[in-house]
C-alpha cells in the first residue's frame, strides 16, 4: 500500500518527542535516587507504600504516545486513493500574488500571505489540465513561474514566497495584472484568467486600468480580498532583534482590505470579487465553479487520482490517551487515613 505524508517538513517535531521522552526519564529516575538518599530502604518503602509505580511507568508511555501519535497526525499521512472527476476546461490562469510586507498582517491565520499561498494550491489540486503561472508583486512585478502544466514547480515556488522575493517594497498590483497579461504564451483571445491575490493596498499602479486593458484583449480579472476590512491588522518585523510592529511617524501602522478597489479591479476586469476577509478561503470550489465556467471552454471530463486524508487515525487516539493520562490516578485505591497513621507510628 502506498503512503504519502504532505506535510513531511513537520518531522522535526519528533526531535520533541525525544526530548520529552529524555526528561521523563530522568524525572523518574531523579525521584527515585532522592527517596533512596533522604530514606532508608525499610522507610522509603512505607513513605511510597500508597503510590503505583507501575501506573507511573503507564502514565510516561501514554504521554511519549501521545506526543508520537499527534507527531504523525500533523505530517498528514495519506493512503488509499479516490477518484474525482475534473472536467477539462484547457484554460490558461496567471496567478498575481501580492507579496509586500502588509501581507504579514496576522488577521489571517497564521497570516495574509500564507493563507493566499494555501488558498492558490488548493487551486492546483482541481485544475485538471489547465496551465497555471505565478507573479508576485510587491513595489515590483516578477513571473516566478511561467504558464506551465507542472503543478509541483507551482508549489515549490509558492512555498519560498516572502516579502524577501522581491527587490522593492511596496504594492503595485497594476503592474502585476500587466505583466501577467504580458506573459500568457498565445495571441488567442478567451479561455484566459487573471487572479489576483492581495489586500488591495496599492501604490498607484492604477490596477482598474490594467484591469481593463485585459478585458480587451479577453482575459477575465478576479480578484480576493484578504485581511480584515475594518479594523485591519498591525504588520509584525523586527526590531533589534525583538518582535515589533512597523511604525509610521511614531505610530504603528494598522493594514486594512481595500475591499472597494478591488471590486473596482475586478469590474473593470469583466470578472467578480471575492471578498475572503479573514475567513478560511474555499478558492478551490470558486475556481471550478465560477472562474473556469466562464472562462474556458469544456473539453473531456477527466477522473484524477487522490490520496485520502488520514490524520484523523493518530489525531484521535492522540486525544484519547491523553484523556487516559488525565484520568489516571498515580495512586493505588486504599484508606488514606489507615496510611498516614502507618508513617506516622
Amino acid at each position: 500500500m502506498e503512503m504519502q505524508f504532505n506535510n513531511p517538513s513537520n518531522a522535526l517535531y519528533f526531535w520533541a518527542v525525544v526530548a520529552l521522552f529524555g526528561i521523563l526519564l530522568f524525572a523518574y529516575a531523579r525521584r527515585s535516587s532522592l527517596l533512596q538518599r533522604v530514606a532508608s530502604k525499610r522507610l522509603a518503602q512505607r513513605l511510597t507504600k500508597s503510590s503505583s509505580n507501575g501506573k507511573r511507568k503507564l502514565r510516561i508511555a501514554l504521554l511519549i504516545g501521545t506526543a508520537l501519535t499527534l507527531c504523525v497526525s500533523i505530517l498528514d499521512p495519506r493512503w488509499g486513493t479516490k477518484y474525482k472527476e475534473v472536467e477539462q476546461k484547457g484554460i490558461d490562469t496567471f496567478f498575481v500574488l501580492d507579496v509586500s510586507r502588509s501581507m504579514l498582517a496576522q488577521d489571517v491565520r497564521p497570516n495574509r500571505l500564507d493563507g493566499a499561498t494555501t488558498a492558490i494550491s488548493d487551486v492546483l489540486d482541481v485544475m485538471g489540465s489547465d496551465r497555471a503561472g505565478l507573479v508576485t508583486v510587491a513595489g515590483d512585478a516578477a513571473v516566478s513561474v511561467p504558464l506551465t502544466l507542472d503543478y509541483a514547480s507551482l508549489r515549490l515556488a509558492l512555498d519560498d514566497v516572502s516579502p524577501r522575493s522581491v527587490k522593492r517594497g511596496g504594492t503595485m498590483i497594476g503592474d502585476g495584472i500587466r505583466l501577467a497579461q504580458q506573459s500568457f504564451t498565445d495571441d488567442v483571445q478567451d479561455h484566459k484568467a487573471i487572479i489576483v491575490l492581495t489586500d488591495g493596498e496599492d501604490m498607484g499602479s492604477f490596477p482598474a486600468e490594467a484591469a481593463a486593458e485585459a478585458a480587451a484583449a479577453g482575459i477575465l480579472i478576479y480578484t480576493v480580498g484578504i485581511g480584515d476590512p475594518i479594523t485591519g491588522s498591525r504588520i509584525p518585523t523586527t526590531r533589534y532583534g525583538q518582535p515589533a510592529f512597523i511604525e509610521h511617524e511614531g505610530k504603528e501602522v494598522w493594514s486594512t482590505m481595500n475591499a472597494e478597489e478591488l471590486t473596482n479591479v475586478a469590474s473593470a476586469g469583466g470578472g467578480a470579487f471575492v471578498p475572503a476577509g479573514t475567513a478560511n478561503l474555499d478558492l478551490a470550489s470558486i475556481y471550478a465553479q465560477r472562474i473556469a465556467s466562464d472562462s474556458g471552454k469544456s473539453f473531456d471530463s477527466v477522473k484524477l487520482e487522490q490520496f485520502i486524508p488520514r490524520f484523523q487515525w493518530f489525531a484521535i487516539p492522540a486525544l484519547l490517551l491523553f484523556l487516559g493520562d488525565g484520568w489516571l490516578s498515580l495512586r493505588t485505591p486504599s484508606n488514606s487515613r489507615r496510611r498516614v497513621y502507618e508513617v506516622t507510628s
